[in-house]
């Protein structure tokens, strides 16, 4: 740390981050806290610092041991209150209390105060007095409010998977219409069309898995059935006429090429 340069103090007004972390070969100061009932006194620097549990998922809610005898709530208040928007506030007789703060982020300013001692007024008296000690606690809320909050990430990330995946997904065919004899005069004449042959088609193949035929609409599906097999053996033909001639086309190209390399 630079000589002339005073350490920050995550409480400081104006300062709303949270230190970053040191490393453990440089010792951490810190400072003073003044407020209005109360002083906060820093931990020696050369001692360990003080032990946390693991933290819980989604915690916002911090146990606080070591206050005074004389401590009442409105001056834990207003020592965490520099830590962020207190929720709520349930304090014991057995000196320590726990405080749920609005974000998680606001945990970590209140773990910092961990090890200051705390000294109410001027006094000197031992009921006046204590250590603090702020650790991480499980809360029912706190658990609740994260798994909600990992639903939801979870529902928004399915959303946008199943947007994604639409995006590249074939459009969908048109709907093909119910049958009727004026559908199937309809059909009957799409089949007679080369540009609407195959939607004709599939239209008869919707009709014919559909189950649409029967004694009454046998003859007109017979109709449109020997109307598909003409056209498919016309296209044959036409298939092979033109397979024929690309043949004899091919046949003209070489006799040609060969009287000119023979010239």
């Amino acid at each position: 740390m630079m000589t002339g340069i005073p350490p920050l103090n995550p409480l400081m007004p104006g300062l709303g981050i949270v230190p970053p972390p040191i490393l453990s070969d440089m010792p951490m100061a810190k400072e003073i806290v003044h407020c209005k009932s109360c002083t906060l006194f820093p931990p020696n620097p050369n001692l360990p610092p003080p032990t946390t549990r693991e933290r819980p998922p989604g915690c916002k809610t911090v146990f606080v041991g070591g206050l005074p005898e004389n401590g009442t709530e409105e001056t834990i208040v207003e020592i965490f209150e520099k830590c962020g928007e207190i929720i709520a506030l349930r304090k014991s007789k057995k000196h320590f209390c726990h405080i749920r703060f609005a974000e998680e982020y606001m945990v970590d300013k209140a773990v910092y105060l961990s090890g200051y001692r705390i000294r109410l007024g001027s006094s000197t008296d031992k009921k006046d007095t204590g250590r603090l000690h702020v650790d991480f606690a499980e809360a029912r809320d706190d658990l609740y409010e994260w798994e909600c909050k990992q639903r939801m990430l979870a529902r928004e990330e399915r959303h946008r998977k199943r947007k994604t995946e639409e995006r590249f997904l074939p459009p969908s065919p048109p709907p093909v219409v119910n049958y009727s004899d004026y559908e199937c005069s309809l059909v009957v004449e799409k089949l007679k069309v080369d540009a609407k042959f195959l939607e004709a088609v599939q239209t008869l193949l919707a009709w014919l898995e559909r189950g649409e035929v029967n004694r009454r609409t046998a003859n007109s599906f017979y109709t449109m059935v020997q109307s598909v097999n003409s056209h498919i053996r016309r296209l044959m033909n036409e298939k092979a006429a033109h397979d024929k001639e690309m043949e004899e086309a091919k046949e003209k190209l070489k006799l040609a090429l060969s009287g000119i390399l023979a010239q």
